[in-house]
C-alpha cells in the first residue's frame, strides 16, 4: 500500500486565514434609543445626566457598536459623547451594527499588515471560517496581497476560485 502524501502541505501555496487575526474579545451593542425621550426626542440635559451617571466601566475591554434602534435622528455630538465615556474602558468604539464594528476592527488589522512573505506565492484566501469575518475584510487582504502574490486563490486548498494570476 503507497503511503499518502498531503500534496497541499508540499506545495508552495500559502493560506491567508483572516481568522487568525480575528480580534478577541466580547462585542456589545449600545442602543441610545433607551436614553431617548419615548425612543425618539433626545433633551440634551436629560441625555447628558444618563451619559454621567452610567457605570461606564461594564465595557472594560469589549468592542461596542453604537446605533440608535428607532428612526429618532440622532444628533452627531451624541455618539461623540458616549464614544468619549467608552474611551477609557472599550477597547474599540463605533457607530453602526455589530457587522460594521467587525469591519473597523478588520480595517485597522490590515491596514498595516506586512504581506511581503506572500511575495511571489501562491495565495489562497480561505473561506470557510467560523467566526463573523466580515466580506469587506476579504476584499481589502485581497487588494493588499494582488501587489505581491504570484497568484490568489479564494476557498479551500481542495475547492478553490482562482481570482487573481501575476502575468
Amino acid at each position: 500500500m503507497e503511503e499518502i502524501v498531503n500534496r497541499v502541505a508540499n506545495s508552495k501555496l500559502m493560506v491567508f486565514d483572516l481568522e487568525e487575526f480575528y480580534p478577541q474579545g466580547e462585542r456589545l451593542v449600545f442602543d441610545i434609543s433607551i436614553w431617548l425621550t419615548e425612543g425618539i426626542v433626545l433633551r440634551e440635559k436629560e441625555f447628558r445626566k444618563k451619559a454621567n451617571e452610567h457605570d461606564w466601566s461594564q465595557y472594560q475591554n469589549k468592542y461596542v457598536a453604537l446605533y440608535c434602534s428607532t428612526d429618532a435622528i440622532i444628533p452627531g455630538w451624541a455618539y461623540l459623547l458616549i464614544s468619549l465615556h467608552l474611551a477609557p474602558f472599550a477597547k474599540n468604539v463605533s457607530v453602526g451594527s455589530l457587522e460594521e464594528l467587525e469591519s473597523v476592527l478588520f480595517t485597522e488589522i490590515l491596514k498595516d499588515l506586512d504581506v511581503s512573505e506572500y511575495k511571489d506565492k501562491p495565495v489562497i484566501i480561505k473561506g470557510c471560517v467560523s467566526k463573523p469575518i466580515p466580506p469587506n475584510a476579504y476584499v481589502q487582504v485581497a487588494q493588499k496581497l494582488q501587489p505581491v502574490a504570484k497568484s490568489i486563490m479564494y476557498g479551500e486548498a481542495c475547492s478553490s476560485v482562482p481570482l487573481f494570476k501575476k502575468k
